[in-house]
């Protein structure tokens, strides 16, 4: 008998800690216990080469931009010919194809929350409560990455406590590991002295995540600390629309040669291992996966004080939390470090310890298992289709 099929319906599979979630997931569950199709609303990219597991097929449906009600059609068509046992949306774009995955027959409907974006950040606006409340009825259960979204979809869109379930995110500890030996060079120019700091961080450079905050905090470094220019050293990994920006901003205070942007990278796991120090900057996170990747591969993280960061980085243990968009904060957080190396060591120690205890991605797996297993049990007890 075959394993039964999860349809994991997403916006669009490209780079992106969504959707490095969901491989990760598929990657290391185990083919005798579900199958799995992805449906991108849109279409995919090259990130679909991560998938090591050559049973999971790819559907695009080519929604156009904005309303696209024909996509409700096409979805509808296909879900009655996969005919999977469940399906599992992700984030507030894809929450409503929860309706046609009803009416086609599909049993078992999950949603997970991962983050919000600029258009919600703080999950507060009207209209989109509205439409989550609307579709409640057709989700049979959700799951959260963070604690904080879920006390969010129970306190203010109203879910029940039971219905949901909180997972984290899990990080290959085998993947993200450590250095040994001498730091790889990240760029030739570079020349970071000893006793020198690379500080960097890894994204999406689009407006949620606020790299131009990490640049400003750089050049206030540059400006303020007297060794910094000598001795500092800056990397951001990933590309959009906030790259030409930092690029100009440091080109404008003749920085640019102390600062490396080669956009998309995929060698995510070795450029961990050449810094010494990890950034995120964000507005907005749910579960970063680059905090646990940064954790495993035993390098503090400095981070903003937002969603389910704090849940990740232990303050003056594993990290240190600023506020967002407050540049100076973040250079005194990132000074902290750069005057005291054992502090670099200390916090990197036990960050590692910390992703091996509560961040592995056996425990993450772990959990979905358990959450699609109890859905498919309902559906063996002849739920209804419009229950919880």
């Amino acid at each position: 008998m075959q394993a039964p099929l999860v349809a994991h319906i997403i916006h669009r599979l490209s780079v992106g800690g969504l959707e490095n979630g969901l491989v990760n997931l598929i990657n290391h569950m185990s083919k005798e216990r579900y199958r799995h199709v992805i449906i991108c609303l849109t279409d995919f990219t090259d990130f679909r080469n991560r998938i090591q597991r050559k049973d999971v097929s790819i559907i695009e449906l080519g929604k156009c931009e904005g309303n696209d009600f024909s996509v409700y059609t096409r979805l509808w068509k296909i879900l009655k010919e996969l005919r999977p046992d469940i399906v599992h949306t992700r984030n507030l774009g894809t929450l409503e194809y929860l309706i046609p995955a009803t009416f086609s027959g599909v049993p078992g409907r999950i949603h997970g929350e991962h983050g919000r974006d600029m258009y919600d950040l703080d999950g507060t606006r009207a209209k989109y409560r509205l439409l989550r409340r609307a579709v409640g009825p057709f989700v049979n259960h959700y799951i959260t990455v963070s604690t904080d979204l879920a006390n969010w979809l129970v306190q203010r869109v109203g879910v029940r406590p039971e219905r949901v379930t909180q997972i984290y995110n899990g990080v290959d500890l085998e993947w993200f590991h450590p250095s040994v030996g001498p730091r790889p060079s990240l760029w030739a120019e570079a020349s970071v002295p000893p006793g020198g700091m690379i500080v960097g961080t890894v994204g999406r450079l689009e407006e949620v995540k606020d790299q131009l905050t990490l640049v400003r905090a750089f050049l206030h470094l540059l400006d303020t600390e007297s060794s910094a220019r000598s001795r500092l050293r800056l990397v951001i990994i990933g590309d959009g629309l906030l790259r030409k920006e930092a690029m100009s901003l440091l080109k404008s205070a003749s920085a640019e040669h102390l600062a490396w942007l080669p956009g998309e990278r995929s060698d995510i796991p070795e450029v961990m291992r050449a810094l010494d120090l990890f950034v995120l900057p964000s507005l907005r996170e749910g579960i970063s996966n680059t905090i646990l990747e940064a954790m495993a591969s035993r390098l503090p993280v400095v981070a903003t004080k937002v969603g389910g960061n704090p849940e990740l980085v232990m303050e003056g243990e594993t990290g240190l939390l600023v506020p967002p968009s407050d540049p100076v904060a973040m250079a005194e957080a990132i000074l902290s470090y750069f005057k005291d190396p054992a502090k670099v060591k200390r916090h990197g120690d036990a960050g590692r310890k910390r992703a091996e205890l509560h961040f592995s991605m056996e425990k993450m797996v772990a959990g979905y298992l358990a959450v699609y297993d109890s859905v498919l049990n309902r559906k063996k007890r002849g739920s209804g289709r419009f229950k919880d």
